[in-house]
């Protein structure tokens, strides 16, 4: 009993246009299923894209410490350089090893001759305390000895070598 109204004009124009019925349902189905697909499908690529940056952020964060670490090792060997090779550090390592200041400088000159005044160093005696390191290592449980070597040191004597030729400023060594 249920009757459709019948269109007229334009309104019928237009339902022309569409088909009716069921149909028109049967053709949206596979439409919503694709866009639910797509809007699914994005949002795991989300998830996995915002995942891999996580880890990518973490990794970043670990390797920012492992720099820092490494940066302040080599910080501090630095500092050891600098203090083994200071001055005072090395004239007494010098010392320990039983060198002596050198006194004024001679060159040779590429035929042979001599320019400056060598001296023979003196020899002076004094004690000094040998380094652990020369003495070797000892065990665990026994404690270092500490030894005193007499060392025979030079002093500078004002006696000219013969054949020498003096020289009253000596040239620089090229290169130092």
């Amino acid at each position: 009993m249920s009757r459709k109204p019948e269109l007229r004009g334009r309104a019928a124009r237009l339902a022309r246009l569409f088909p009716g019925g069921r149909a028109n349902q049967a053709a949206r189905t596979p439409f919503v299923l694709l866009v639910v697909l797509l809007l699914g499908g994005g949002l795991i690529g989300l998830l996995v894209l915002n995942s891999a940056l996580s880890e990518g952020s973490f990794k970043l964060d670990d390797l920012q410490k492992q720099t820092k670490n490494l940066t302040d090792e080599e910080q501090a060997l630095q500092r050891d350089i600098d203090a083994y090779s200071a001055p005072d550090a090395l004239q007494r390592r010098a010392r320990e090893l039983g060198m002596v200041p050198g006194g004024d400088p001679v060159f040779l000159d590429p035929d042979g001759t001599v320019k400056g005044v060598p001296s023979p160093a003196a020899l002076r005696q004094t004690t000094v305390p040998l380094a652990p390191e020369a003495l070797g290592t000892p065990s665990a449980g026994a404690p270092t000895p500490t030894v005193f070597v007499p060392v025979i040191t030079p002093t500078a004597t004002s006696t000219p070598a013969p054949g020498a030729t003096p020289v009253t400023s000596p040239t620089p060594t090229p290169g130092r």
